[in-house]
Formats: structure tokens, sequence, C-alpha cells
């Protein structure tokens, strides 16, 4: 594949891989080829296809090559085709002297919450690095995206075991890493964030306690059962399931609720709107529609549809092709950052900005984005 000449290649920004990848470029988008010996290309393939029925947080995998007249364990013997992730760059884009500065409690969350949607789906990786990963803007966070398969493997559901192993191996593969970067950048061991995959442990075993905790519910009690479905929908995740369990006491059940992805708000978007988007950016979206629909006073069925089908074509259309015309790069994400800055004048004039004003100023100013939060 080393040797291919063709006008289709493409360079794309990427992380490190073990194996020879190129990317090829069609009208319908771009596609990265990673050779690989057969086995290891059969087994990947099937993994991230599965994958990517539960999640889109991994590179959708769309075909495998395999070429029957070669050994298949040389490296030539197969290939995973994948869609490449659009909008995406590699950690190093995020680098900020021997770490990640301001982005790096953005990395924790991102990492953390990825490893917990996938452990969730029942994947052992066994290679989580930051290089197995590309990254992309999600409104004022960032979402990690799971780019190589080749040591996964898909359960039912995992041990704590199966759980453990992986966090450990993610953590060392990061001390690794920091390590590299610090001395890319001339700075002595001592200052590298070696940390980085401690904290992303840690970060996990909060959000793991906190989807996976039973509570205690009295018999008058049931309004907790709404809270706790809130909150996890809050922090992106559907609810697929709720156990009630009847205890010794008899007047109190134990609730325990089964989760699935990150899904919750850009499902709901996509059912109203048809717009794909990130968990993060879709919880933004669906708050601009409904400060629409709030102004437009539509409240019943009939005409929050309607509100919703005037907020696409006087609000979300009209400024994402102009953000697309002017500044390129991924509309959605400049339309988050957009309603961030009309917020912020919003706040500073104390009273509602509109869309023109907000969105001239906006382009003048330089189109900021979010702000880092330390």
């Amino acid at each position: 594949m080393s040797d291919w000449d063709s006008p289709r290649l493409a360079s794309m920004p990427t992380g490190i891989h073990r194996h020879p990848v190129v990317f090829v470029a069609y009208d319908e988008g771009v596609y990265a080829i990673k050779e690989l010996p057969l086995k290891i290309a059969l087994s990947e393939y099937e993994v991230m296809r599965e994958l990517g029925e539960m999640t889109r947080r991994t590179a959708l995998a769309v075909g495998h090559v395999e070429r029957s007249w070669l050994d298949p364990s040389e490296e030539q013997a197969g290939a995973v085709i994948t869609r490449y992730v659009e909008h995406s760059f590699p950690y190093r884009h995020l680098i900020s002297g021997p770490g990640f500065g301001g982005r790096r409690r953005q990395m924790l969350d991102a990492v953390a919450g990825l490893l917990v949607e996938l452990h969730i789906a029942g994947l052992y990786w066994g290679d989580c690095s930051l290089s197995n990963l590309l990254y992309r803007w999600d409104a004022g966070a960032i979402e990690a995206v799971m780019i190589d398969g080749e040591t996964s493997e898909l359960y039912e559901q995992l041990s704590d075991g199966q759980r453990a192993m992986d966090i450990q191996i993610m953590v060392e593969n990061l001390a690794g890493e920091m390590a590299d970067i610090a001395a890319m950048n001339g700075v002595a061991l001592d200052r590298a964030d070696l940390n980085l995959g401690q904290d992303i442990e840690s970060k996990y075993h909060q959000l793991w306690d906190e989807l996976n905790r039973e509570l205690v519910i009295g018999r008058d009690d049931s309004y907790l059962i709404r809270e706790r479905i809130a909150r996890l929908n809050d922090l992106g995740f559907s609810v697929e399931e709720i156990e009630l369990k009847p205890t010794a006491a008899g007047n109190v059940v134990e609730m325990r609720v089964h989760v699935g992805g990150r899904t919750y708000h850009s499902f709901k978007l996509r059912e109203l709107t048809g717009i794909e988007a990130s968990e993060n950016q879709a919880r933004i979206l669906l708050s601009d529609l409904e400060y629409y629909l709030s102004k437009s006073r539509s409240t019943t069925p009939t005409q929050r549809t309607v509100g919703t089908m005037e907020w696409l074509a006087k609000s979300f259309e009209p400024i994402t092709a102009k953000i697309a015309e002017l500044r390129g790069g991924n509309p959605l994400q400049g339309y988050c950052d957009f309603l961030n800055h009309r917020m912020v004048l919003a706040t500073a004039a104390g009273a509602d900005v509109n869309n023109q004003t907000a969105f001239d100023d906006w382009v003048e100013a330089g189109y900021p984005g979010f702000p880092v939060e330390p």
C-alpha cells in the first residue's frame, strides 16, 4: 500500500499507527485503509462494525480486504477500511508545553467518558492510548473517538477484572506518551504530566459509580426515580431499563438503572430535527430550539412541530450556511460557538440580543469559541 500512487490519496491529521495507513478521498467522504495481518484485520473489522451500531464515538468500519494468496500472517494479507472521522484531529493539536495546559480537564472528561461508554457496551479495548484516539470539538468540551480496535474484544458484559486491566493499560500507555511529549518539548521528565492517566482513572471511577449505584426509595419518594433519570440524562446517558427490587423492609425498594450510550441529547435532537450532532453540541442546540419555541409561544404539539421547522429554516440553516461560507470547518461547532457568544452579549446587556446583531459581533470579534475552563 505504501507504493500506491493515485490522485485519490489524501493527507489527513491522524494519530500514530503501528501498521501502514493511507487515506483516500471520494465525493462522499474520506476513508482510511489500514494494512495488517488477516486475522487481526477481520477481528478489528467485526468489532468496529458492531461498535458502530452502539456508539458514534468509534470510527465506522465500512469494509475489509482479504488477500487470500498471501500468508495470512503477513502485514499485507488484510486491510480494514474505515470512514474518516470528520472534523477530527490528533492529540498533538491540543498539546501546550509538557502537557495539555488548560485543556487538561477536557481531556480527562473525554477519555474517561469514552472508556465508560465502551465498557458499558462490553468492549475490552486492550490498548487505550492518546495515539489510538482522535478528538473533535463538542461545544465547550472535547469528544474522544476510538479509531484502533486491533486488540479489542466484545463481550456480553465485562467483569470488574477486565475493566481494571483495561484501565491499567491506559494508565501505563499515557504515562509513556506524556514522557515522550515532555522530551519532545525539551522538558525534564519530572515536569511531565505522568499523572494524567491516573486522573482519568479517578474520573472514570466517579462516572462509573454514578451510573451503577443503587438507590433505595421509600413508598412516598417516587419522585426520586424521576430525579435519578434526569441526572443520568444530564450526563448524556440514555436509560434503557429500570429495575425495582422489593426489600425485606417491605415499604422500600432498591432501584437499579441500566444505561445505554451517551446518546440522550443527540438522539432527541436527531428525532426532532434530523440533525446529527455530538452530545454536548446537541444539548446546546436543543436549548436554542427551546428558547426559540418559548419566544414564539409554541406550546401545543402542533405548534412545537411547526416552530421546530421555523427554527431550522430561519435560524439554524441560514447561520450554519453563513459559517460554512465565511470560515469553513465544522458548521455545527461554529453554530454552538455563535450561541455562546450571543449568550455572553445578552448577559452583558441584561437583555436578549437578536441573531443578526450577535452574528455580526461574533464575526467582528474573530469567531470566538468557548472559554477554556481551568
